[in-house]
């Protein structure tokens, strides 16, 4: 079994609005939490820091650990055809902005991000994560 660890980061704004970047490497595009995987040896924060600044052009501080949620993802179903099962641990962080502005991603594994409301992520093509990290912010 391959195993992935990622952190991600639920960013929200004075309107309450909800920073998500769009995935565009599984089969289908949809939103999802900013943020990615480890590279080996680093940090969680760090990596939530370096992949929100690779996604969507903000610098953040993470705030709180909100959670870690574990999946395992049959072979079958996997995004890279792999032999083996891949088990996902994703780190979820509440982050505030310090700095920076928004921009998109070019040649990454999203392509743009953009600010929404609760009402409309429940509107938008999104992967579960969304859902989970919203929940274990208390913003769902």
């Amino acid at each position: 079994m391959d195993l992935r660890v990622a952190a991600y980061a639920v960013v929200t704004d004075d309107e309450d609005r909800i920073l998500l970047a769009r995935w565009i490497e599984g089969r289908r595009t949809a939103w999802t939490m900013p943020g990615g995987g480890l590279e080996e040896g680093e940090d969680p924060e760090l990596a939530v820091r370096r992949e929100l600044r690779e996604e969507t052009g903000f610098r953040i501080e993470t705030t709180e650990l909100l959670g870690i949620h574990s999946r395992v993802i049959p072979a079958s179903q996997r995004v890279r055809k792999a032999p083996t099962p891949l088990h996902t641990l994703r780190i979820v962080y509440r982050a505030r902005i310090t700095g920076g502005a928004l921009r998109f991603e070019t040649n990454g594994s999203t392509d743009m991000a953009a600010w929404f409301t609760v009402a409309e992520v429940a509107q938008l093509q999104r992967v579960k994560l969304v859902d989970i990290a919203l929940r274990m912010a208390g913003v769902l």
